[in-house]
């Protein structure tokens, strides 16, 4: 059988690996437009700030161990049209500048996702970046280095992991949302919250710019960007500019072959990670996805979740039977001293799918009060009014957010009601977690609230 793969990152890394696993006698080739393949790509905002000087050590398995084990990799290589009919790609050499077709009996498409590029005049100045690649961080670092401001056009989660590594390579640091906050994937209490923590934070070494956006970038005789203009009129000095706007699915070549794109703008597949076309997977960014809460389409690009999905499509491909659940939208990012975390629906987006959403925010130390290291966290937890469902939860904070919304993620796989989880075993111990904790001092008071209404 010969297996063509369609990008390298995460998800056709992984489908790789485990397709030469499974089946030793199969013949296959990956093609990827980029320069390196089965890289963590997450990790590039910590190599920028300085955690580690090496950014091999992002590289998780290299061409030539893929080729030691019998899996072709072809680099520079850019798919350009699928031929269905005939099972054929055509392939774009970009280092000889020529085109090509290449024949398969199975093909997986994970091609990824692309930064989205807002309408800016002259964004195609130097210095003027986006972070996708090795290459990408690599050159945000050394212009870094020698910068004494750094510009970020978006707060999502890399936005802000840049914002924590820009201010401890000591860069004064400006952000600029058009969202009213940061982190508008969070409900607009909590991204509210945690622009005020930010501000509390700051001392004066970064500035968020909310409900504005960048219309101009100027620039110097040798063509560096020098500085912005937002909608607004402002102006404002830059050295540098990075654009984290969001992302959108490579999906362009496989919807004109036919492929069918769901209705979040990804490639629509099944549990099996199968598109329409019988012999044709599509899996990470470039896959749309399904919420395990309600099986809602949605699509949210993530390094973890691509790694799933390229092992099920491996996994289907070789014979096997094996369903990707869905996900949950699971996230967590840190800036300087404050995480933030959330799963499942926002507030907002469970009302828009159709619940009635009621909530409960607390917050409460992350452990006993008297231990040298305690921080406050704020939980909210999110439930149907109707059903008593769990739906989601969010948290920020100094403390040990992250571990209360991983235990959140159990209850949501498992549709626990709220009455259900007040009855979770949590463990306790003085460094910890208080006697009761805040997970479940959340879930008492939502509890109360549900069967008050």
């Amino acid at each position: 059988m010969k297996i063509v793969i369609l990008g390298g990152v995460a998800a056709g890394a992984k489908a790789a690996a485990k397709l030469r696993r499974l089946m030793p006698d199969a013949e296959i080739d990956l093609y990827t437009d980029d320069t390196h393949i089965s890289y963590s790509a997450c990790g590039l905002p910590y190599y920028i700030q300085g955690n580690f000087a090496d950014y091999k050590t992002l590289l998780v398995r290299s061409p030539q161990e893929f080729e030691a084990q019998g899996v072709h990799i072809h680099l520079l290589s850019r798919a350009i049209k699928i031929l269905p009919e005939l099972n054929q790609v055509l392939i774009q050499d970009l280092k000889e500048n020529r085109a090509f077709l290449v024949e398969y009996d199975q093909l997986v498409i994970a091609t990824g996702a692309r930064a989205v590029i807002p309408p800016i005049k002259n964004v195609n100045l130097k210095n003027v970046f986006t972070l996708r690649h090795i290459e990408d961080g690599i050159a945000i670092r050394e212009k870094a280095l020698t910068s004494r401001h750094a510009t970020i056009i978006g707060s999502g989660y890399i936005g802000l992991e840049l914002l924590e590594a820009f201010v401890e390579l000591g860069l004064k640091v400006t952000i600029v949302e058009f969202a009213p906050f940061v982190l508008p994937i969070f409900d607009t209490d909590i991204s509210s919250l945690i622009q005020e923590q930010l501000a509390g934070i700051s001392d004066n070494r970064f500035q968020i710019l909310t409900s504005e956006l960048v219309t101009e970038l100027y620039n110097n005789e040798r063509g560096e960007v020098t500085g912005f203009k937002t909608g607004k009129g402002k102006e404002f000095f830059t050295d540098m500019v990075v654009i984290c706007a969001g992302v959108k699915p490579n999906i362009e070549f496989a919807r004109e072959a036919g492929v069918a794109i769901g209705e979040t703008g990804a490639i629509k597949v099944n549990k099996h990670m199968r598109t329409n076309f019988q012999n044709i997977y599509a899996c990470g960014d470039c896959a749309e996805k399904m919420l395990m809460i309600d099986g809602a389409k949605v699509w949210i690009p993530l390094g973890s979740t691509a790694n799933k999905e390229g092992r099920v499509a491996a996994i289907n491909i070789s014979g096997g039977d094996q369903d990707f659940e869905g996900v949950l939208g699971s996230a967590v990012v840190r800036c300087l001293s404050l995480t933030m975390s959330m799963t499942g629906y926002t507030e907002k987006k469970a009302s828009l799918a159709g619940f009635q959403p009621v909530s409960a925010t607390v917050t409460k130390f992350d452990r006993v009060g008297y231990m040298p290291d305690v921080n406050n966290i704020t939980l909210k937890l999110i439930a149907d009014k109707t059903t008593g469902l769990l739906l989601g939860g969010q948290a920020v904070g100094a403390g040990d957010a992250d571990k209360r919304i991983n235990t959140l993620t159990a209850a949501l796989i498992g549709r626990l009601t709220v009455e259900e989880f007040t009855k979770n075993d949590l463990t306790y111990a003085p460094p910890f977690s208080p006697t009761i904790d805040p997970l479940l001092n959340a879930a008492q008071i939502l509890l109360a609230k549900i069967k008050k209404d």
